[in-house]
Formats: C-alpha cells, sequence, structure tokens
C-alpha cells in the first residue's frame, strides 16, 4: 500500500482505488459542502493482504486470482466456504507498516473512536456499488493500532461472506473484479443524526438523537418531516418514538448503556456506548429549527449538483463553541436509462451542467455575442474570449490541456469545462441538448424529455431539469470549520474584480498573482493597448487601468496584492491587432519581459498605472514580472520601474516568475541585480524543462508537473532562495491539480502557495497537514535523541 488517499484531495482516475462511496463524497468535499474528514486505504491493500496470505488451503492461496465458482444453490458449502475464508482474513496479520500509517494520519482528528466504511465499485462495469445495504457494513473501533487492525480486517472480510457471496454470483460480477476501498473517518459526540431522502416529488428528512445506527439498525421509529422541496416549506412533521441512542464511548457515565452485538456493525470492543433517553427528550423533535432549516438549505443547494433525486446521511456535531453540520453519506440512484458518453476529453474544470450546445467553427473570429446560459463548444480558447464567457454555462474546446488558457479561465470563473474533446465541433450541433461532466471529462448526450416530463438519469445521480442548469456558484459558502492555523502562506490567483466580493473572505494571506493579461481585457474595449497609445487615448487607458489594479489593492488591503505585468503572445490576441505581431505558430512568441525591451510604451503605462494606485495611498501593491530570461532583461525593467518612483514606497517589492529554466543557474545573479522574491510558473516551467507544449491535450501524459526534473528543479529554487535570503512562493497549477506534493513543497520550505479561488480551502487543509506532520516528525526525532542519551 503505497498512501493513502484523502477525501480532499481524490481525482477522478482515483475512483477504482478509492470506491465509489468514498469517491461521490470527495466530489461534494471538494466542491466545499461540510462534509466529516477522512481517508481511504485503497482497494490495493487489499488484494496486496490477500496475496500475502499464508495458508495451506488451495483455495485461500488462490484466492487473489479465484472468480469463487460455487455451487451457491448448496447453502451448506456456501456457508463453510465463506467461513474459511473470513476465519482466514481475520487471522491474519496486517503489516505494521500499514497499521501505523492508518493510525498517524487518524490521530490528526484526536479522537478516540473512528468507522471503517465499505466503499466498493466494480472494474469495467457501469453499476454502483453505493447502496448494498446490509451486503457489507461499516466497523467502529478505538483509534488505536490493535483495534484498526482488527477493524480493516473485519471489513474486508465482508465481500466473502455466505450472502454476498451469493449477491456477486446472482448480479453477474466477478470477484476479482471487486474494488474494496475502505473509507476511514472520526466519529463524534453528536446531537443528532438522519438521512433527507429527495425526489422529484418532495422530500423526506429523518432524524433521530446522537449516531444514526439506532436508524439503520431499526431501533428507533425517527421523527419526520415532509418537505415541499420548490419553497423549502415544511409541509408535515411527525415526532418519533426514540427511546435509545447511540454515542462514544468516552467513560462518561450514562442512563443505561450495552454491548452491541456483532452484527450491529462494530469490532468487539466497541468505542460506543447505548443509552435509554430521559422521558422529556424521547418526547421532544431531535432537530432544533436551526439546524432543520440548514439540512434544507444544503439540500437546496445539492440539487445543481446531484439532480433532483438523491439521498443524504447528515450528522451534527457536539463541537465547542458551536454545534456543526456535516455529511456523511452521499448516494444517487443508479442510471435507469443509461446515458453513454459520446465524447471525452481531459477534465479541466469541475461542476456538472444541462444545457444547449453553441458551436462555433472558428477560434480567430469571435462572435459578437454569446447567448446567456449555453455550453460553447469551439477548437479553441485563447485570453481574448474573456468577455464573451462570464455567462456561459459550459465549455468544451477540442484543442488544450489541464494548464491551457480554456482550463484556466473555466476555473477561475467557475464554469464546467472539457478540453482536448477530439472532432467535438464536428460531432455537435448548435442547438443539441448537452450534459458536460467537467469532473469526468465526459459529454453525453440528453434526451429533450422522458416520462412524467423528467430527462433520464446518468451515472452519478439524475439531472432532471428540462431548462439549462446555471453552473455552481464560483465559490460554496459553506466552508471547513475550525481551520487550522498554518505557518506557510496561502494567496489566491485572480483576474477578475466580479470575484472580490466572494474571494476576499476566503482563508488567503493576499493575492499571489494578479493576472493583468486577463484584468485588462474587460477595460481594452475590443483593442490592443498600442492602438490606444498611438490614437491618443494614453490617459484614457491610464484611468482604467489604475482603477482596475486599484479594486484589487483596496479589497485586500493590507494584504499584498502580486500584480503580473503584461505576458501576452501575439497568438493569444488574435482580435486584438498590433503590428509587433510575431508568428501566430510560435510557442512562445515575443512574450514576458523581452517583449518590453522591443516596445517599451505598454509597460511604461502599466507602472504608471501601479504608481497611481501606490499615490491614492495602497501600498500593498508589488510588481511581479513575467518569463525573464536574462539578467539583462530584468535590469532594464528594474530602472524603469524606479524612474517612476515605485521604489520609493519603502513596503514596495519586485520580484521575477521563475518560469524559464535559466533561472536555475541565474538566481543568484537576479538576486544581486535587485529581486526582492520569486515566484514559480509551473505551468511554463514544466513545458520548458520537458519540452512539451502545454496547450497540446494529447501530449497531457507528457505534460507532467510531478516529472523527477519538474520537482527537482522546484526544490533547488526553493533552497537557492532559502540561500539568498529572499521568499520563494509558487503560483502554477501544480499544487491545485495535484495536492499531493504539497507536502514536498512545505517541506522543503516553500515561503507562500498560491491557487485559483476554487481550490483554497482544500489547499489551506493540505498546508495544515503537511506542517503537522512536519511538527510530528521532529517531534519524534527529538524524544528519540532524548531517549538515545
Amino acid at each position: 500500500m503505497e498512501k493513502l488517499y484523502w477525501l480532499d484531495q481524490i481525482k477522478l482516475q482515483d475512483r477504482a482505488k478509492v470506491g465509489d462511496k468514498a469517491f461521490h463524497l470527495s466530489r461534494i468535499i471538494q466542491r466545499g459542502y461540510p462534509v466529516v474528514p477522512g481517508f481511504v486505504v485503497p482497494a490495493e491493500a487489499l488484494r496486496q493482504f490477500l496475496e500475502n496470505l499464508n495458508s495451506s488451503e488451495s483455495l485461500v492461496a488462490d484466492l487473489p486470482y479465484s472468480s469463487l465458482h460455487l455451487d451457491v444453490s448448496n447453502w451448506r458449502q456456501l456457508q463453510q466456504v465463506a467461513g474459511r475464508l473470513r476465519e482466514e482474513i481475520l487471522t491474519a496479520t496486517v503489516p505494521q507498516e500499514w497499521v501505523s500509517k492508518i493510525f498517524t494520519a487518524a490521530r490528526e482528528w484526536q479522537t478516540s473512536c473512528l468507522i471503517f466504511r465499505p466503499s466498493l465499485s466494480v472494474a469495467d462495469s457501469t453499476q454502483t456499488m453505493e447502496n448494498i445495504s446490509g451486503l457489507v457494513e461499516s466497523v467502529f473501533c478505538h483509534c488505536q493500532e490493535d483495534a484498526i487492525a482488527t477493524a480493516l480486517k473485519r471489513t474486508w472480510s465482508q465481500i466473502f461472506r455466505a450472502r454476498s457471496l451469493l449477491y456477486w454470483r446472482h448480479t453477474g460480477i466477478n470477484v476479482q473484479h471487486i474494488n474494496l476501498g475502505v473509507l476511514v473517518q472520526p466519529v463524534e459526540n453528536t446531537i443528532a443524526s438522519g438521512l433527507l431522502k429527495a425526489n422529484s416529488s418532495g422530500w423526506e428528512i429523518e432524524a433521530t438523537w446522537g449516531l444514526g445506527i439506532a436508524i439503520a439498525q431499526g431501533e428507533v421509529l425517527p421523527d419526520v418531516y415532509y418537505i415541499q422541496n420548490e419553497t423549502a416549506t415544511i409541509l408535515e412533521q411527525h415526532l418519533g418514538n426514540k427511546m435509545l441512542a447511540y454515542d462514544v464511548n468516552d467513560g462518561s457515565p450514562t442512563t443505561f448503556s450495552q454491548p452491541l452485538a456483532d452484527s450491529a456493525l462494530t469490532a468487539d470492543k466497541t468505542c460506543l456506548i447505548t443509552y435509554v433517553l430521559q422521558e422529556a427528550q424521547q418526547k421532544q423533535y431531535a432537530l432544533q429549527p436551526e439546524y432543520l432549516q440548514q439540512i434544507i438549505a444544503l439540500g437546496t443547494q445539492l440539487v445543481a449538483e446531484l439532480g433532483k433525486t438523491f439521498t443524504l446521511k447528515w450528522t451534527i456535531a457536539s463541537e465547542t463553541p458551536s454545534s456543526k453540520l456535516y455529511l456523511t453519506q452521499v448516494t444517487s440512484p443508479q442510471s435507469i436509462i443509461p446515458h453513454v458518453y459520446f465524447i471525452r476529453g481531459l477534465p479541466a474544470a469541475g461542476g456538472r451542467t444541462v444545457a444547449n450546445a453553441l458551436v462555433t467553427m472558428d477560434s480567430h473570429h469571435k462572435p459578437e455575442h454569446i447567448p446567456k446560459g449555453v455550453i460553447l463548444v469551439v477548437p479553441t480558447i485563447t485570453p481574448d474570449w474573456l468577455p464573451l464567457l462570464q455567462n456561459v454555462a459550459g465549455i468544451i474546446t477540442e484543442h488544450g490541456g489541464l494548464t491551457s488558457h480554456a482550463a484556466i479561465l473555466a476555473r477561475e470563473l467557475g464554469i464546467a469545462a472539457v478540453v482536448n474533446a477530439t472532432s467535438a465541433t464536428s460531432l455537435i450541433q448548435t442547438g443539441e441538448r448537452l450534459l458536460l461532466d467537467g469532473d469526468r471529462g465526459e459529454v453525453y448526450r440528453i434526451e429533450t424529455e422522458t416520462r412524467d416530463g423528467e430527462m433520464g438519469k446518468w451515472g452519478d445521480g439524475e439531472m432532471g431539469e428540462t431548462t439549462p442548469i446555471p453552473p455552481p456558484a464560483h465559490h460554496p459558502t459553506i466552508s471547513s470549520p475550525h481551520l487550522p492555523m498554518i505557518a506557510t502562506k496561502l494567496l489566491v490567483n485572480l483576474s477578475q474584480s466580479s470575484l472580490i466580493e466572494q474571494v476576499k473572505s476566503l482563508p488567503a494571506d493576499g493575492v499571489g498573482l494578479l493576472r493583468s493579461e486577463l484584468m485588462v481585457l474587460n477595460i481594452l474595449d475590443g483593442q490592443h493597448p498600442n492602438s490606444w497609445i498611438l490614437g491618443g487615448r494614453q490617459a484614457e487607458l491610464l484611468e482604467r487601468w489604475s482603477l482596475a489594479i486599484m479594486e484589487f489593492a483596496r479589497a485586500f488591503a493590507p494584504r499584498p496584492v502580486f500584480y503580473r505585468s503584461l505576458d501576452w503572445r501575439s497568438s493569444d490576441l488574435p482580435s486584438l491587432s498590433d503590428s509587433l505581431q510575431s508568428s501566430p505558430q510560435s510557442m512562445l512568441g515575443e512574450r514576458g519581459t523581452f517583449s518590453y525591451l522591443r516596445n517599451s510604451s505598454v509597460f511604461e503605462l502599466e507602472l504608471k498605472a501601479l504608481a497611481s494606485v501606490q499615490q491614492s495611498g495602497y501600498s500593498n501593491i508589488h510588481l511581479l514580472l513575467p518569463f525573464v530570461r536574462t539578467v539583462e532583461e530584468f535590469v532594464f525593467c528594474r530602472r524603469k520601474v524606479e524612474q517612476v518612483l515605485l521604489t520609493q514606497v519603502a513596503e514596495f517589492e519586485l520580484w521575477m516568475m521563475a518560469e524559464v529554466p535559466s533561472v536555475l543557474f541565474l538566481l543568484p545573479e537576479y538576486v544581486k541585480a535587485g529581486v526582492a522574491g520569486i515566484s514559480i510558473g509551473t505551468n511554463d516551467l514544466t513545458q520548458l524543462l520537458l519540452g512539451v507544449d502545454r496547450e497540446q491535450g494529447q501530449l497531457a501524459k507528457v505534460f507532467n508537473e510531478r516529472h523527477p526534473a519538474v520537482m527537482g528543479a522546484i526544490a533547488q529554487l526553493i533552497h537557492m532562495s532559502k540561500s539568498a535570503g529572499i521568499p520563494c512562493s509558487i503560483c502554477g497549477q501544480a499544487p491545485a491539480l495535484y495536492p499531493e506534493i504539497i507536502d514536498r513543497l512545505v517541506e522543503w520550505g516553500i515561503t507562500s502557495i498560491s491557487v485559483e479561488p476554487e481550490a483554497i480551502e482544500r489547499t489551506y487543509q493540505a498546508i495544515g497537514r503537511a506542517e503537522q506532520r512536519l511538527i510530528l516528525a521532529a517531534a519524534r526525532r527529538e524524544l528519540k535523541e532524548e531517549t538515545s542519551r
């Protein structure tokens, strides 16, 4: 077992490793919804465990490779085989390394009780494996190493129960094809728990005191609320019969407690207690009105994610200073009318949307207007498309990778997108109704209507709308509670002032990358800046530019805003004609600081705009130079900066992007020339180190920010910055696309990490975990040294 998979870091390609239940929860938590944290012991761990079973019985020895062709009609034989298989698993030893890894991760929650939830999927099958009630069950255990090992084996062994083997045979599922991940989560004392069952005719909410096990085992008759989902009106409510409740066994006295039977979802020594409720509490509703409204509001938000039919399991944790609503399970119905995607590309920006297609065959000639709420289908997108994208529901491009302009724009704007969808403009017709899944990188054709006027169900759930579903909110309002304190600064990448109000309240220490080239597209009226200057409108453009920057400086003050000066390739702006264009076929073009040497008029105007912002009293604005190739280019720019007196403000800092590989050799010289800090641009650094054009989606497997050469370069830049005494940030897409590298960035000593708004919260959590691991490792080393003295 190589690693554990944290819910907030699970990616599309991990689905078979973590199972359907964990995968669907990961999609929800990564959209910002309140889910109990957790990690998954991947399916590969069970396979490795079975391969290493030391048994003389041929049935057991061949278990990982056997299809178990049993005569299921012979009940006695089925029971005997199932009993032997489970006994072998339960008496075997789980590798201590695995147990320690799980225990170490679980201790971060500082809880005494854990739940191990089976999360299954079937290889090469469209069948979902979430709703298999009674077949495999959750296991509770103390947060102790021996209890963890036992709980893990109990969870694994359930797929070899007699009833499980019977089910696999009757459904035609080959045991070899079953992927069983184990989702591990903390269990805390709760006020109430229950379910929300949603469908097109209305909602039903069930609630009971304490943990939801009492409902699952049928030991209580829960309170029931019937909700009119369109208006969130409570139509009826009925008090249940709730005599007992479950809670975490923390050693405190209770009115009554008893051990749970083995069939009651627990390990031998349970960490739970059962207690009888006081008579007065039995006569009360378990849900206070405020919590009931929170559940209704949460369900309303999830309709856009899951469709009209789904089931939620929720719990209200007894936290201090206030309680908190969490989701513990999300289930959507299995497809009734199966939709098979007809186009597949790269999942560039998450979210799902249903809308009519608008196909544009020529990327170089933008339409004057794009109707609101359509899915735009186009060969490729350049930055000058930005003003037209504000109101689209989704984007599909034939070309481009995960760091292409289309992908970056879609992620910042919160628009679901699929890139590198081959022949999309040929296969899709304008007006055709599509379902675009930006999480999977898939596009489906949707029948206009099915029975009862609802659209068919698909994959994860039901998209029951017959009008376009608007894209999800850019940044969900539900935040993870009690964020830990972190030492590494977390910054945000921005370009659109329309997002400032949503973003400025996020746990960010400032703007690590203000993309000027996208920001100014909203003020240029379709003309290149050179055209404004040559046309004698420089003063008007300067005022617009200054006000645009000032919006960000004002909103985030006193937090820093790093303004990156223009970094345009001529081919990026085909609609903004300019006499200085280089070949549109060039991968690099005359970009970055080199273009300032060729014609400094626009750069000088940018510097005057920054100076104007400073003169308005904002000292939190800094300059980040893009794509610097040589020390001479930097010195040229520094002198221009000094001429407009930006450096007269003591707080001002002049940084440069570290994205051209020459910086690996020249950083000490840059520092001598006056560089105050660097920001690593992983997108360009990767394409230049590996020789791969990042706009070419067909090369996505080669364009890998985790490549040893790229990671080695990043480590070298961090170490060189520390030696030179300057800060080192990273603002490329790598930390957001691959959160697992954050551990290494923090370990190497990165000063700050800057990501897109949608990735802020999960990056914050990842940084917190990374720092906690470093602290724990240091404490262990110190303890070991003291012991050895």
